[in-house]
């Protein structure tokens, strides 16, 4: 009898112990409330992140080496989406191996990383750990759709968010005399004569003719060389054909033509293959 009971009592506590551990996605994840879906992209997988330092986030995808992580109501398919942009960018004629060796090594060595989120709550409860470069996307900037509707809807922030992530982390710190947002880089030099002079902050009114004439006081000197690398790049590779109403105020260079006829120190830093920059606009289907 009394083995019975000792049985029966172990039955018991292992159906206590299933269940609890069959509602737990990550012991050290913040919020388990939800089942990790993997998703149905050929190459990227959603899995359960197990990070301690990064309880924050229940799940991630990790594209050659980088980590990106997201909070839970963040929908899986902006996620999906990250992730092959960011493999567009770093494996730009998407043969399987990254095409800036130098720059994909650097974003492993700074311990570079992106987080998505949806409320400014969770993007201000994340501390990173110290040593770890940490870029945030809000995950309501990305829109999927514009790739597949003639680039005329609304634009997709993935676009400009993950290029700035790798240029600030990877090129940036690879390349400082070329790609650094100092003053003294070869693309701050491109960019003051966008401008028309050299400012340190946005002036009130910029010279007649500059192309680049970004406004916002809160950008300071450093903040306006990666938005101007940005336009540069994005416009070399078409994201901006269609947007020239929407961004002249800040851009006029919408075209590659008009990069390459116009911003003659900017065409010839993008243009050197020893960058190995893009070429192609990524538009979220790594190698589908």
């Amino acid at each position: 009898m009394k083995d019975k009971k000792k049985i029966a009592k172990l039955i018991l506590l292992t159906i206590v112990l299933v269940n609890f551990t069959s509602c737990i996605i990550n012991d050290g994840i913040k919020d388990t409330s939800i089942l990790i879906d993997s998703g149905t992209d050929p190459n990227f997988k959603i899995v359960s992140n197990t990070d301690r330092k990064f309880k924050n986030f229940n799940r991630k995808i990790v594209v050659f080496d980088i980590p990106i992580f997201a909070f839970k109501d963040v929908e899986d398919s902006k996620l999906i989406h990250v992730a092959n942009v960011l493999a567009q960018y770093l494996d730009n004629d998407e043969d399987g191996v990254v095409d800036n060796t130098t720059v994909h090594a650097q974003l492993k060595t700074g311990k570079s990383f992106i987080y998505l989120w949806k409320t400014t709550v969770q993007r201000d409860a994340v501390i990173p750990p110290s040593g770890y470069n940490v870029f945030d996307i809000d995950a309501d900037t990305i829109n999927i759709i514009w790739h597949s509707n003639g680039h005329t809807v609304l634009f997709d922030g993935a676009i400009e968010s993950v290029w700035t992530f790798i240029s600030k982390n990877g090129y940036e710190v690879s390349y400082p005399a070329i790609f650094s947002s100092q003053a003294n880089s070869e693309i701050s030099d491109a960019m003051n004569t966008a401008r028309g002079s050299v400012f340190q902050s946005p002036p009130a009114t910029y010279p007649t003719g500059a192309w680049f004439t970004n406004t916002e006081t809160t950008c300071n000197f450093s903040c306006q060389v990666t938005k101007y690398n940005f336009w540069v790049l994005s416009s070399i590779l078409g994201a901006n054909e269609n947007r020239l109403t929407d961004i002249q105020n800040e851009w006029t260079l919408n075209t590659k033509t008009k990069v390459q006829s116009s911003d003659l120190k900017a065409w010839a830093i993008f243009t050197n293959t020893t960058y190995k920059l893009p070429s192609n606009l990524p538009d979220g289907t790594y190698r589908h």
